[in-house]
């Protein structure tokens, strides 16, 4: 049974892409985000407030079971609970930016980590490689929320996926992949090669720059919540 109460809109352009609705307080928290004169201090509590609202979105794509309870009015209610094994798997470093609201959203939940990075091999010839991946040795009978708050060209969210698919045999269907910002270019590569993942989206962008960043943006996440900037 998979039951949706959702605040997300699905995006007709990418039929498995879902955008958080975009009321007062969305845009108030995507507004202090991006300013570049927002601290570290503010950036991460604001930063926090919209990834939790994000992995909420998330979790209503897992699937539930009827629960019937009795409240202390003696009443009864037709309820749910989770009926799936769920994990997290943030690409690091950016993604253990989000690892917080997912842990104070499920108790005890377990969280792997990969880390992708570019290898440039001159101005025009560069690579992705894996340098580190831990994952749950049961993380294939999971449902897993990957974590990366920003998707510009898609390459690192791709590799990761193909690693849990390809390596840990993670059903492409019981992968949710959580962002809080994508530029349009990433996100129509990535969702074409993924149909099958459901993609949970804060904001999409207008494009990628030259240099490959995504405008408006809001800079390097990792480098803004870590105080590394």
């Amino acid at each position: 049974m998979q039951t949706q109460f959702s605040n997300t809109q699905k995006i007709l352009v990418f039929p498995n892409v879902y955008a958080l609705r975009e009321t007062q307080q969305i845009r108030l928290l995507q507004t202090a985000i991006r300013d570049k004169e927002t601290s570290n201090e503010d950036f991460v509590f604001y930063a926090d407030r919209l990834v939790r609202l994000l992995v909420e979105e998330a979790l209503s794509f897992l699937p539930c079971r009827r629960k019937d309870i009795v409240t202390p009015t003696g009443s009864l209610y037709e309820g749910l609970e989770p009926h799936s094994k769920i994990c997290g798997v943030s690409i690091m470093r950016a993604g253990e930016s989000m690892e917080k609201a997912l842990r104070d959203t499920c108790r005890g939940t377990r969280i792997g980590k990969i880390l992708i990075q570019r290898v440039e091999h001159g101005e025009y010839n560069n690579t992705i490689k894996e340098y580190y991946c831990k994952l749950p040795s049961d993380i294939s009978s999971r449902y897993v929320l990957l974590l990366d708050p920003m998707l510009a060209s898609g390459e690192s969210a791709s590799r990761a996926t193909r690693i849990l698919i390809n390596e840990y045999k993670v059903k492409e269907d019981h992968i949710v992949f959580v962002n809080v910002i994508s530029a349009p270019e990433g996100l129509k590569a990535y969702s074409k090669s993924f149909p099958s993942v459901k993609v949970v989206v804060g904001a999409i962008d207008e494009n990628l720059n030259e240099h490959y960043h995504i405008r408006p943006g809001l800079g390097d996440f990792g480098d803004r919540y870590f105080g590394t900037n």
